[in-house]
């Protein structure tokens, strides 16, 4: 098995941002991380980079507001975008999310796919059904992470990740991994996706190129 790309080890936060133009340089591949308010994203970051707060955790949805850019080692970003879903945000930020997200995923010509994130416990909501359909209109490579699955007894959790599966319209099993925070189970796997598609070509054409 040939060594990583990734150097997790070297990463560091760089800036946040809400303009696509705003980006830092240099430009390198960069790799989404999507999910609702509170599905996980901050925890799955952390534990993929082996830091406890690199990523900032709070027990309170709708906290990250901007685009954070994750530097590792110089040879990629981790993009880890608003949460969607969060019905307390003021309204003005709530109207704000959506174009800055979605002019983000189509904008960039760096993104190389997104690592969707779901809650293994519960079916996706309207908000998560709506994001897997314009993610597989923009035809970005897309890993599903169904988190918290330490939470769940082996049956449940077998049926709950075959649901979702299914309801994701995913035929590949390999582009879905169950992951726990707490267990960090899926480490790897995620790990290895993100690997070969910082690797790969860009996906697509940008729309617009900043």
């Amino acid at each position: 098995m040939r060594p990583r790309r990734l150097k997790v080890e070297q990463a560091s936060f760089v800036r946040s941002v809400t303009r696509l133009e705003d980006r830092p340089l240099p430009r390198l591949p960069e790799i989404a991380f999507s999910g609702r308010s509170n599905v996980g994203k901050s925890s799955l970051l952390n534990v993929l980079l082996g830091r406890r707060s690199l990523a900032l955790t709070s027990s309170r949805p709708g906290k990250t507001q901007t685009l954070n850019f994750f530097n590792v080692g110089e040879t990629c970003y981790f993009v880890d975008l608003p949460g969607y879903g969060y019905a307390k945000a003021p309204a003005k930020v709530r109207r704000a999310w959506r174009p800055m997200i979605e002019g983000y995923l189509r904008g960039s010509s760096q993104l190389r796919g997104v690592i969707q994130l779901l809650d293994v416990r519960h079916p996706p909501g309207e908000l998560d059904r709506a994001m897997l359909r314009f993610l597989s209109e923009t035809g970005l490579p897309t890993l599903l992470v169904l988190t918290k699955v330490d939470k769940l007894g082996a049956n449940e959790r077998m049926r709950r990740m075959e649901e979702m599966r299914t309801t994701a319209g995913i035929e590949d099993e390999e582009q879905v991994v169950p992951f726990s925070a707490v267990t960090r189970e899926g480490r790897e796997d995620v790990l290895r996706a993100i690997d070969e598609l910082v690797g790969a070509r860009a996906a697509r054409p940008a729309a617009s190129v900043a």
